[in-house]
């Protein structure tokens, strides 16, 4: 057991917010196969504090993904520490800033990674943070906004200073978007100079590898964002047969339906594109499931499926 503040965390690795993915099904999912610690998507404080209908359901959570982090951001101080009262009503286990996202509606109007072209700033907005709630307050980074610009020795000590528990570093710049390597020897710089608990991120393709920067990198933990879609057995090492692979698509597009009601069925296609990608004739099947209207009629086709394939044919990702 793995402890930081007062959040246990059995096990160390962790799912990463993802925009449009890291929804509360597919966080029950994530923990159900091993992650340790969850993350909503980011959230806009803002919107928050607007009461917005759509921003409001992404809070949502339940008692099966704790320990679980609500994931805010803003560029106002004041708003972002009103929203943080919000949220922490919730009773999440801990509110995580986003100083790092690349996304263009984000940063044009100076939140997420913009903010690490502003320290200044950025200690204003995390420090009110801070102060405004008691529950534990984490901060996600990138490790800067461009080759130029690489502060991230500046925001950690920023960071330290503010009163934060725990620090996810990207090992990218915002400038790299999602292009290049994560540059996990500047991460493990990071946790070696940092007296707060670095989780890192970036790149993770597999559990092997994830266990490889788990003792290299000195990071406390390790999160895994993109590979973990269609893939939640990534937090396990566990190597799923089709059959697992298929009675898991139609759990989860049970609790999308139950979570979302009809429109679940549509939101589930991106996840189920990434679930089939490693089986044979995945193009033929994935056509047939993103275009089924009927949660009856994609059920018997999953189940014709293992008809047709060795269902304990292991697939490997």
């Amino acid at each position: 057991m793995t402890k930081i503040d007062n959040i246990d965390m059995n096990g160390r690795l962790v799912l990463a917010p993802l925009a449009g993915y890291t929804d509360s099904p597919f966080r029950r999912i994530a923990k159900k196969n091993g992650s340790s610690l969850v993350f909503t998507e980011l959230i806009s404080a803002e919107g928050i504090i607007r009461g917005n209908k759509k921003t409001m359901k992404l809070l949502k959570f339940t008692e099966e993904e704790r320990p679980i982090g609500i994931q805010i951001f803003g560029n106002n101080a004041e708003i972002i520490g009103e929203a943080a009262n919000i949220v922490e009503e919730l009773k999440p286990n801990f509110i995580d800033i986003n100083l790092g996202c690349c996304a263009p509606k984000v940063c044009k109007n100076g939140s997420g990674a913009a903010l690490l072209k502003n320290p200044a700033k950025l200690e204003s907005i995390v420090k009110k943070v801070v102060n405004s709630v008691k529950i534990p307050v984490s901060a996600k980074i990138r490790i800067g906004w461009d080759d130029e610009n690489k502060n991230y020795l500046e925001i950690i000590k920023i960071l330290e200073g503010s009163g934060v528990s725990l620090i996810s570093v990207h090992g990218r710049t915002r400038a790299q978007r999602y292009r290049d390597k994560a540059d996990w020897d500047i991460i493990n710089e990071i946790s070696n100079k940092s007296s707060i608990p670095i989780i890192g991120n970036g790149d993770i393709k597999s559990f092997s590898e994830a266990m490889t920067r788990l003792r290299t990198s000195g990071c406390i933990a390790v999160m895994i964002g993109r590979e973990a879609v269609g893939n939640p057995w990534i937090f396990s090492g566990h190597t799923p047969t089709i059959k697992v692979i298929i009675d898991q698509i139609k759990e989860h597009l049970e609790m999308m339906i139950d979570f979302y009601g009809e429109r679940g069925l549509i939101l589930m296609r991106k996840h189920t594109a990434k679930y089939i990608h490693g089986l044979k004739n995945a193009a033929k099947i994935r056509s047939f499931l993103v275009n089924s209207t009927s949660k009856n009629e994609i059920f018997s086709f999953l189940e014709s499926i293992k008809k047709d394939y060795n269902p304990d044919v292991a697939i490997h990702f």
